[in-house]
C-alpha cells in the first residue's frame, strides 16, 4: 500500500467536496470568506486525523454491533477539544463558525473514513488517510471561500485587491452564489481529470 497514494487520493481522486460531494452543509454555509473555509477545514482535519488514529487503535476491541455509537463518541470527544480551543484562542473565528463546529460530529466525511478505512487498517496508514482527506477538504473550502470573497468583497483574507471602486457581486454572499461557484469548480475539475484519464489511455 503506497502511503503517497493514500495521502494524495483525498486531494485529487477522492476529494471530499469536488469528487465525493460530502460535507456539503459546512461547504455551502461557512465559505463566504477564505478565512472561514480555512478555519473549518483545519478544525475538520484535526478531528479526522485524531479520530482515524483512535478508531484504528481500538478496531480490534470495538464490538461490531455498537461500532457506530462508539465512533460517534470518539469523534465527539475530539470535536469538543477543537470547539474549546477555538473558543479560547480564536474567538472571532469561533463566533463566525458557530454551530458548524459542533456539527463536525455528524460530518459524513469523518464518519465515512472511520467506517470504511480506520476500522479496517493500521494506525499509521489511517493517520495518512485522515491527513489527506483533511488537506483535500481544507483546500476545497479555502478555494471556494476565496472565490466568493473576491467576487463579493474584492478582498482575499481581508486584503483589498481592487480598491474602493470595485463593484461587489453581492449574490456570492448568498447560498445561490455558493451553489454556482461550487458547481463551476466541480465541472472544471471533473473535465480536467477526465481529459487526463483519456490522455493516459
Amino acid at each position: 500500500m503506497s502511503l503517497w497514494r493514500e495521502f494524495n487520493k483525498g486531494i485529487v481522486n477522492e476529494n471530499p467536496i469536488f469528487r465525493l460531494v460530502l460535507g456539503m452543509c459546512p461547504t455551502l454555509a461557512v465559505t463566504t470568506v477564505a478565512i472561514n473555509g480555512l478555519g473549518m477545514g483545519l478544525a475538520t482535519t484535526f478531528v479526522l486525523i485524531c479520530s482515524n488514529v483512535a478508531i484504528s487503535c481500538l478496531r480490534n476491541v470495538i464490538p461490531p454491533r455498537i461500532r457506530i455509537p462508539i465512533f460517534i463518541v470518539v469523534i465527539a470527544s475530539f470535536v469538543t477539544v477543537v470547539d474549546l480551543v477555538m473558543a479560547a484562542f480564536f474567538y472571532q473565528l469561533h463566533k463566525v463558525l458557530g454551530l458548524f463546529i459542533p456539527l463536525i460530529v455528524v460530518n459524513c466525511i469523518i464518519m465515512a473514513r472511520a467506517e470504511a478505512f480506520a476500522s479496517r487498517n493500521g494506525v499509521f496508514v489511517s493517520l495518512i488517510d485522515g491527513l489527506g482527506m483533511g488537506v483535500g477538504f481544507t483546500i476545497s473550502l479555502t478555494i471556494l471561500g476565496s472565490i466568493r470573497e473576491i467576487l463579493s468583497n474584492g478582498t482575499i483574507f481581508g486584503i483589498n485587491l481592487f480598491g474602493p471602486a470595485y463593484q461587489p457581486v453581492l449574490m456570492m454572499l448568498l447560498p445561490p452564489g455558493a451553489f454556482i461557484v461550487l458547481g463551476l469548480l466541480m465541472f472544471g475539475i471533473n473535465k480536467l481529470t477526465s481529459k487526463q484519464s483519456t490522455a493516459k489511455q
